[in-house]
């Protein structure tokens, strides 16, 4: 076994110590393919509001941009899929955001990986990141050997289905690359393009994020289009249709985690309750929350154009 193959296998069992459920690590190189595609999803409009995700175009595509002289990128992926969810017929808010903040409980874990690997095989450069920087995150995962971009856009293992964050590490080690991940096992299935109530799932596995409920609901700052009224579904904060509707997500397992584990009263609260929440309550419900991001008064607008 090389040099190279050894440190590989050392990280994705310190990895697997750590909780990450899945490890692959890709060449770091322009993302050449992905170039055109993210040009044109820009121009065509499909960001919406999301101003910025025109700004730093290389670095999504570049990772040495983001590390200088990086060599490796390795993908990681943290189940989110819950024990319990929310009780029937209340507004509802996405799987990944009933514990605390992803990105705090994750990026934990990353800096911990890489002191372990620096403790083994001394000092790099490296930057680690979970939804937090410019980078095509599911690309690097497919090109990791983790899974396929399914119709919905989203990364789909065939062990795990997609209910789990990505994370990346960016380094300036060689190290031994996964195959990339190329079969599409989502066949003639178009379940998640039927279920989708605002038709933002488009042919050639495109998300029009402009009409996604997750942008609505989360990255929009205005006032939602009275087009959508009625076609929410009740979900006041992200959406899981697509993913509840998935085949693959059959093979979804609770996670283990502390922090995702459901914030005190959350599952619990019938639409009425939710109706008369008060910015306290907001706050105390939410302290440690991804919900945070839409702050007391989007989440407010939100119920508000959900109720009848």
């Amino acid at each position: 076994m090389s040099n190279k193959e050894f440190n590989s296998n050392f990280i994705k069992k310190e990895a697997s110590l750590l909780g990450f459920t899945s490890c692959g690590i890709a060449k770091a190189e322009f993302l050449e393919e992905q170039a055109p595609l993210l040009e044109q999803w820009l121009k065509n409009g499909f960001h919406g509001k999301m101003g910025y995700m025109e700004n730093h175009f290389d670095k999504r595509l570049d990772p040495a941009k983001l590390v200088p002289g990086a060599k490796s990128v390795i993908s990681l992926l943290y189940n989110y899929y819950p024990s319990a969810t929310q009780t029937d017929g209340t507004y509802k808010i996405a799987k990944y955001a009933y514990g605390e903040d992803y990105h705090h409980v994750i990026k934990q874990k990353l800096y911990a990986l890489v002191d372990t690997m620096e403790s083994s095989f001394g000092k790099f450069h490296a930057r680690v990141f979970t939804d937090s920087a410019p980078i095509m995150e599911r690309n690097w995962a497919q090109k990791s050997g983790l899974g396929w971009l399914g119709k919905n856009a989203l990364l789909i293992s065939k062990q795990k289905g997609s209910f789990f964050f990505l994370a990346e590490i960016i380094l300036d080690l060689e190290l031994h690359y996964d195959d990339e991940f190329k079969t599409d096992h989502c066949g003639n299935c178009t379940k998640c393009i039927d279920a989708c109530p605002t038709q933002a799932i488009l042919p050639n596995n495109t998300i029009d994020g402009s009409k996604c409920i997750s942008y609505f609901t989360i990255e929009l700052k205005n006032e939602i289009p009275t087009l959508y009224k009625d076609k929410f579904e009740d979900w006041m904060f992200g959406c899981d249709i697509c993913q509840d509707v998935c085949p693959w997500n059959r093979f979804s397992t609770p996670h283990r985690e502390p922090g995702f584990k459901p914030l005190p009263g959350l599952l619990t609260k019938n639409k009425k309750e939710w109706e008369g929440i008060t910015e306290d309550v907001f706050n105390e419900i939410f302290k440690k929350s991804p919900v945070q991001r839409t702050k007391f008064n989007g989440l407010l607008r939100n119920i508000n154009f959900l109720k009848k």
